[in-house]
């Protein structure tokens, strides 16, 4: 990692006010789960799921409405500072009052969250303002929490992928989410599922055969040609996530937007790409990486 990424990471996870001194100056890292070890329990998959283990993804947030039935999961998202989460704008189509939202940080199985996690509601929802429902178009947004987390073994910061990551050669790849496990299913995961995936070229993911022109320049596409493994509803928000090729650390590269059923051939989950929004990113947090170097 060179030092203007290094730069960026200390700032994103540190220059908000109050929270570097919860949170420390890192990201990206999993202190319950050894990446030195090879990350590969077969062939795990959030449709048909297998368990995430308990602190696998400390920054995975669960978004809980508290209307739904059951677990209450509606999306999930990802804590990229102490008091901000990174999801998809199209999580809030048919939230009318963001106040009744529950945020939860720092668990693995809904039911039992366990004494690791917290709870924070949501003090402002900042959606792109080009998003639209139509076309799924800027499918990012913000939340800012009402109080900031207390970092912890099981509450860790996301690191954004920044302008000088070469995302398309990252090869260790993975989604995580409380999403159904089957298609047309109607309920969510209890526990944590994840799911190692392929990054596809994204002019492949747009031939017409596939997702045929309906990919934007900003999408990423990951998970297999001959489907199988994918994301789901309720998975909508959370992350696609990269391994550094040269550290233990791990880059959140998109937000889980959409895609056409779950787990099909040439159908692959469609992510809305964070280095695309950097810049946005940073500038809805009152962040400026650049400025703040000189």
């Amino acid at each position: 990692m060179n030092w203007l990424g290094l730069l960026v990471l200390l700032t994103v996870a540190g220059l908000v006010q109050g929270t570097w001194d919860n949170c420390g100056w890192t990201c990206g890292l999993r202190p319950m789960v050894s990446d030195s070890i090879p990350h590969d329990y077969g062939l795990t998959r959030i449709v048909g799921g297998t368990d995430a283990k308990s602190g696998a993804w400390p920054w995975m947030v669960s978004i809980q409405h508290p209307w739904i039935p059951g677990l209450e999961h509606w999306c999930g998202g990802s804590l990229i500072a102490a008091d901000w989460v990174l999801t998809a704008a199209h999580c809030f189509d048919k939230i009318e009052k963001i106040s009744i939202l529950n945020v939860v940080i720092g668990a693995t199985q809904l039911s039992q969250p366990g004494p690791g996690a917290q709870v924070r509601q949501i003090k402002k929802l900042l959606r792109h303002k080009n998003y639209k429902r139509s076309d799924i178009t800027n499918d990012i947004a913000l939340l800012e929490l009402n109080d900031p987390v207390e970092c912890s073994p099981y509450i860790q910061l996301a690191c954004v992928a920044d302008p000088t990551v070469r995302v398309s050669e990252l090869q260790n790849c993975w989604i995580a989410g409380w999403g159904t496990t089957t298609e047309g299913d109607e309920d969510v995961s209890d526990h944590l599922q994840e799911a190692k995936v392929q990054l596809i070229d994204v002019q492949l993911c747009n031939s017409s055969d596939w997702y045929a022109g309906k990919i934007h320049p900003y999408n990423l596409c990951a998970g297999y040609l001959e489907g199988n493994i994918d994301t789901c509803q309720g998975d909508s928000g959370g992350p696609l996530m990269c391994q550094d090729k040269n550290a233990d650390s791990w880059w959140v590269v998109g937000v889980t937007s959409w895609g056409r059923g779950c787990a099909r051939a040439k159908q692959p989950g469609v992510y809305t790409s964070t280095q695309h929004f950097y810049d946005w990113i940073l500038a809805q947090m009152g962040l400026n990486p650049f400025r703040t170097a000189s």
